[in-house]
């Protein structure tokens, strides 16, 4: 089964918990034990698991991700956007995760995060849902 969901990003760079959307594909796909991919199809986006319990975790990460790639840095690429492709990189655009009893086998503080770099805007994201 494939599934695509459409996300709207707020601000330039946006980490929105889609944990939720995934589980309800799952659902729907009635697969209890399987793999499930989540793929980013954007150069300027990303995708990636973390804490999700703590806000202040997802505002460190920003912080740390702007400090290594700042926005403006003297790059060469002419459409101005050469930092959110470099943090799609570090982030990676897709993850694949185990589904047991027709849920997402995660850690107990963990979350499915989209990354967005190069905001606000309209995104989508994949998910492939495999029976195992």
């Amino acid at each position: 089964m494939l599934k695509t969901f459409n996300i709207r990003t707020k601000s330039h760079t946006d980490f929105i918990d889609i944990t939720d959307l995934i589980n309800q594909a799952i659902s729907e796909s009635r697969v209890d034990s399987g793999i499930c991919t989540i793929y980013v199809p954007h150069t300027t986006a990303g995708v990636f698991i973390n804490e999700n319990a703590d806000p202040d975790v997802v505002y460190d990460v920003k912080n740390h991700l702007e400090k290594l790639v700042p926005w403006m840095n003297n790059y060469k690429h002419m459409e101005g956007n050469a930092a959110a492709h470099i943090k799609s990189i570090l982030t990676g655009n897709s993850i694949n995760i185990i589904i047991e009893n027709g849920r997402l086998l995660l850690g107990t503080w963990q979350a499915v995060f989209f990354a967005e770099f190069d905001g606000p805007r309209n995104r989508k994201v994949y998910i492939k849902i495999l029976r195992g």
